[in-house]
Order: C-alpha cells, then structure tokens, then sequence
C-alpha cells in the first residue's frame, strides 16, 4: 500500500530516493578514494583530471545534502500529518490497525 505525500510522491519513490542517496554516497565516497590513490601520480593532465573530479565531487555532495535535507522535512511532514489524523480519528486509527493486525496475523498463519 503506497500513500501519497505532501509532495505528490509514494512511500516507494521515497525509499528509491533513500536508496539512490546511499548509492550515490557509495560513488562519491569510491570516487575520493580513486582521487586520493592517485594524488602523488605524476602529470599535468592527471592533476587536471583529478582537480576537476573533486570539484564534481563538492558540487554533487551540495546536492545530495540538499537531497537528504528535501527528504527529512518531508519524513517530518508525513510523520505530523500522520499524528493529527489519529488524534482527529482515534477509533477509525484503531479499526484500521487492528485489521491490519489481523491480516498480517492471518497470513503469518498460513505459511
């Protein structure tokens, strides 16, 4: 079940957000790694190379931080949507969960 956000977007796009941030720190992290290895490599083309490489790196950390920052404001939003809907429907929350409880409990039976 994908719910919508104040965004427009699902609980599946978040968690493919989540997870291409992760990928990205991976990149960015093996990225440093290459730049670091070759730091006493000789070359001016190298030096080039690998200048602009950890400027791509600044820029694109800039953007992931803004990235996470989007996403955590949004976890925020939903968190407190989510809050004032059980306190503005206390008993409809509980019906809800318990339903849930009883499916998630019926097929936990079956396996």
């Amino acid at each position: 079940m994908s719910t919508r956000h104040a965004g427009g977007e699902t609980d599946s796009e978040d968690v493919a957000k989540e997870q291409l941030i992760a990928d990205f720190k991976t990149a960015m992290s093996d990225a440093e790694a290459l730049i670091k290895a070759t730091a006493n490599q000789g070359g001016e083309a190298l030096a080039t190379v690998r200048a602009k490489a950890e400027e791509s790196l600044a820029a694109a950390k800039a953007r992931m931080a803004d990235a996470e920052a989007a996403l955590l404001v949004r976890a925020k939003a939903a968190a407190k949507a989510t809050d004032v809907y059980v306190h503005e429907n206390p008993w409809k929350s509980i019906g809800i969960s318990a339903g849930l409880g009883l499916l998630i409990g019926f097929l936990m039976g079956r396996r």
